[in-house]
Formats: structure tokens, sequence, C-alpha cells
């Protein structure tokens, strides 16, 4: 028995042992295709449409800078704040109540529009009508200084759009 195995063992040793390749290529191509079609390629995230500058670049061109309209607001004499129906002083307890104030005649304001400096919104409606005369593509920036409360800014944005000013931005300043 014992020489039956050797028999048997001495046969198999005997027998080259060969591998196929074909398959495993086989395998390996169509794990390479399947790999190659279930990928999928990140998409930019957060892409925002923006206005580029149009003098920097590869198509570069000449950006023809449009002068703003520049209007200013100055306090030219502060007034005193009053209740609105004009009934006494404004208190503290008045501002603890959120009640809304109002200032007596003797406050100022003065509007400046490039050189010209007005102290009537009348004048300052006029003056924005002749600008926008002259070019209405014009943009317009509305300036208001220390001591400009929202319904002033509110007053002369009023004024600008019913002219016809479609681009209007508004400027801030810290100078005290």
């Amino acid at each position: 028995m014992a020489r039956r195995k050797r028999n048997i063992l001495a046969g198999i040793a005997s027998q080259s042992c060969k591998l196929e390749m074909t398959p495993m290529i086989d395998v390996t191509f169509l794990l390479l295709i399947f790999f190659m079609c279930t990928l999928k390629f990140k998409t930019l995230e957060g892409k925002l449409s923006a206005f580029l500058p149009k003098d920097v670049g590869v198509n570069t061109s000449d950006a023809i800078p449009k002068e703003k309209i520049e209007i200013r607001m100055d306090i030219r004499t502060a007034g005193a704040k009053v209740k609105p129906k004009g009934k006494g002083a404004y208190t503290q307890e008045d501002a603890d109540a959120k009640n809304r104030f109002v200032f007596d005649d003797s406050r100022v304001i003065r509007y400046s529009i490039g050189p010209k400096q007005t102290t009537d919104l009348a004048e300052v409606e006029r003056t924005l009508k002749t600008f926008f005369a002259q070019d209405p593509t014009r943009p317009a920036t509305i300036d208001p200084r220390e001591g400009i409360v929202v319904t002033d800014v509110v007053d002369v944005l009023d004024i600008a759009m019913n002219v016809g000013f479609k681009d209007i931005t508004f400027v801030g300043s810290y100078e005290k």
C-alpha cells in the first residue's frame, strides 16, 4: 500500500503544474472597465457667478470707469429729539418703551452733491435730475455721516429712485 502511494505521488510530481493566465487577465480587464464606468468626477461645489474685472486675465479689455454721483449727508445743526406729536422733550423712558421720535425744526442737514451744497431736499431732487439727464447710466452713492438717521437716508434714496437712478450704493464712514 505504501508503494502505491509513492507511485501516485511520484506521478503527480512528474506532471508539471501550469497556471492559466488568460482568465486572470480577463477578470482584471473586466474589473478595470467596471471601475471606469462607475467613476464619478467631483463637481465644483460653491461655484458662484461673479462680476470679474475685465482688465485682468486672458481676454483683457479696457474697463471704462464711470464717475459716480456722490450724495454726502452731514449734520449742520443737530437739533433736539422730541416726541412724535411734539409734546415735551424726548426722555430715556421713551427710548426704553421703543417709542418713535422726531427732531425739532432746529435740525439742519447739509447735502453735498459733487461741488454743490444745499440744505433743501427739493434742491437735491433738481440737482439729481440734472445729473440723470446728462447720463442715465451713471451710478449714485449715498454717504451718510455721523448723526444721520435712517429716515434721512430713506428720503434721499426715494428721491434718487424717483429721478430714475438704478445703481445706488451706500458708503459708510467711521469719521468722528
